[in-house]
């Protein structure tokens, strides 16, 4: 079986405060996204939520149950989301073949049971990215292109966070029981996403840092809006926030990334924004 995973227990305000850099690194960072004909997977005990990437490159990879799950398949109580951010690919569903470009992205409902991984270039792999929630109800799998994905401009030049956010798996675009999972693409002299910052203490949320040039890195910021924190992250690597946390970045270049929320709410709006000037 070519897969690995790590379980990742839930950290309160209280135990953040006392972490030093590496703590905070080892409970909040997932530094190996994306391995050569592995499937790596963590999870998290935020929502039950589990984040990981599958990277086919002579191989095709076959998405089997983990021990947490204590079920016959990975999908039987759950949802998963794909967005591809390599080269084409091929997700097959059940026998339903569904090709992803650079990304594009595809839901999977409850229920699927046979899900495979494959690339059409091993010189230029397809690098898939997943997030997956718990599940109450069977929802039909989708594709989503990103000409069907909703697409918000935000910030400005002179704020340096002018930005463009792709809604790709959210509930006006494709029915989900609660995965949430878009893309947001910093322009050119712009580095900072989503500030204001803001918390929402009905979800959790994950991201991931991609396009970030050869030598350059983001400072992605957590913590309470009162007692922030930060860690340095570079290409293609995760960052976890908990419901009580901030997640906000500043990049030494223009980037992408990737993210994903599981919770009680489906209102991509429904945030508690804290203004620039109240953050410590």
């Amino acid at each position: 079986m070519n897969m690995n995973y790590e379980i990742r227990h839930a950290i309160g305000p209280r135990e953040a405060k006392a972490m030093d850099t590496e703590s905070l690194r080892s409970n909040f960072l997932i530094e190996t996204v994306f391995e050569a004909d592995v499937i790596n997977l963590s999870y998290l005990h935020y929502d039950r939520f589990i984040v990981g990437g599958a990277k086919p490159v002579k191989e095709t990879l076959t998405l089997e149950t983990i021990d947490p799950l204590k079920a016959p398949y990975f999908l039987e109580r759950r949802e998963l989301g794909i967005i591809n951010i390599g080269g084409k690919g091929t997700v097959t569903a059940d026998g339903v073949a569904y090709e992803l470009d650079f990304k594009e992205a595809l839901y999977l409902g409850k229920g699927t049971q046979e899900v495979t991984f494959a690339s059409a270039d091993a010189q230029n792999p397809a690098k898939f990215y997943l997030n997956s929630a718990p599940a109450h109800h069977a929802y039909p799998s989708k594709k989503v292109s990103q000409e069907q994905a909703e697409r918000v401009q935000l910030g400005s030049q002179e704020t340096a966070n002018a930005r463009t956010i792709n809604k790709l798996l959210v509930n006006s675009v494709v029915e989900t029981c609660q995965l949430q999972m878009g893309m947001t693409e910093l322009h050119p002299g712009s580095v900072w996403n989503t500030m204001p910052a803001h918390v929402h203490d009905r979800r959790m949320e994950v991201y991931l840092y991609f396009e970030v040039p050869a030598e350059q890195g983001v400072c992605h910021f957590l913590g309470e809006p009162q007692e922030t924190r930060h860690i340095w992250m570079q290409n293609d690597q995760a960052v976890i926030s908990p419901p009580w946390s901030i997640h906000s970045g500043s990049g030494t270049a223009n980037y992408t990334f990737i993210w994903g929320m599981a919770g009680e709410n489906l209102d991509y709006g429904d945030m508690d924004v804290c203004k620039v000037a109240t953050l410590r």
